[in-house]
């Protein structure tokens, strides 16, 4: 018997949620994403120590281009040790600027091309917000592809979807936490929240022939992997990716196009606040989630200034 990972790799598309090159070499995941969290650990790793300093020198004066630097140039490492592409995100304290967000995302796609990497290779990560929703959308006319981060609602995937965005990265984890929280209980299998959050919008886009990918991510439990296998993608953590590498039981697709779906819904930008508005898991998740990412943009902008 095969492991449960090699079983999810026949029809979900493998992502490492990490920028640990030691873990994604032994784990080969397809994708791989990055986040400033995610950088923040990767800058106290020995192996990034150049990285860092070579990220700092003439950036004296703007600590935001030291950190897109070291972003691109630990994207670049990920990017030798995997066949598909790396997803770098924009600063999340420009997450309710359009034009901020799309002028820093060609800056990182310019960085990139200037290591010698192509826009195919790269996504572009944003918040779903009404403004990083509408940076997206121009940025695909553009021929720079997006995934949209920190997904927590139906009406943020409808209004990614519709604008075009190339993947969306709805957070299982997150939405498992508040509920279990506000509930008082646990969830498993198909009744957890953020599996049946998932669930429903994979089978509204397939059911409205929407190209966007569905690429669940933050899991807490190998549990809420199983339940999503057939997803279009999965962005798991290595400690979780090590679990399904070791497990030999049988794993069961759950989810695949022909499902039934919801009729298309097209959100204008009041209707889309309104929704959100109205799901207080989302609203609350979503503007943490903008807070943390900051926090942490500022800690690893602390760091490279240490090293000025």
């Amino acid at each position: 018997m095969t492991s449960k990972l090699e079983q999810l790799k026949q029809f979900t598309t493998v992502v490492a949620d990490t920028g640990d090159l030691d873990a994604i070499a032994r784990l080969k995941p397809v994708d791989a994403t990055t986040n400033p969290s995610l950088l923040l650990k990767a800058a106290a790793l020995p192996r990034y120590a150049g990285l860092l300093d070579r990220a700092v020198t003439g950036c004296a004066s703007d600590l935001g281009l030291a950190c897109d630097r070291f972003a691109v140039a630990v994207g670049q490492e990920i990017l030798q040790v995997i066949p598909g592409r790396i997803s770098t995100e924009v600063d999340a304290r420009l997450s309710f600027d359009t034009q901020a967000t799309i002028q820093r995302a060609e800056r990182l796609i310019d960085l990139y091309a200037k290591a010698g990497i192509g826009p195919e290779r790269v996504l572009i990560k944003i918040a779903a917000t009404w403004e990083g929703i509408r940076a997206a959308e121009q940025l695909e006319k553009s021929g720079v592809r997006t995934n949209l981060t920190l997904l927590f609602s139906f009406a943020q995937a409808a209004a990614c979807a519709d604008a075009g965005a190339f993947l969306i990265s709805p957070f299982v984890g997150r939405i498992y936490d508040w509920h279990k929280k506000a509930e008082g209980r646990d969830f498993n299998g198909a009744e957890d929240p953020g599996v049946q959050s998932v669930t429903r919008i994979y089978n509204y886009y397939k059911a409205n022939g929407y190209d966007t990918v569905v690429m669940g991510a933050s899991f807490r439990n190998i549990g809420q992997i199983e339940q999503l296998a057939g997803c279009d993608r999965l962005t798991i953590s290595p400690e979780l990716l090590q679990q399904l590498s070791e497990d030999q039981g049988s794993l069961e697709r759950k989810l695949a196009p022909g499902g039934a779906g919801e009729a298309c819904q097209q959100l204008d930008e009041k209707a889309f606040r309104w929704s959100l508005n109205e799901d207080a898991m989302a609203t609350e998740k979503l503007a943490e989630g903008i807070r943390l990412f900051a926090r942490d943009q500022i800690k690893l902008e602390s760091l490279l200034a240490g090293k000025v």
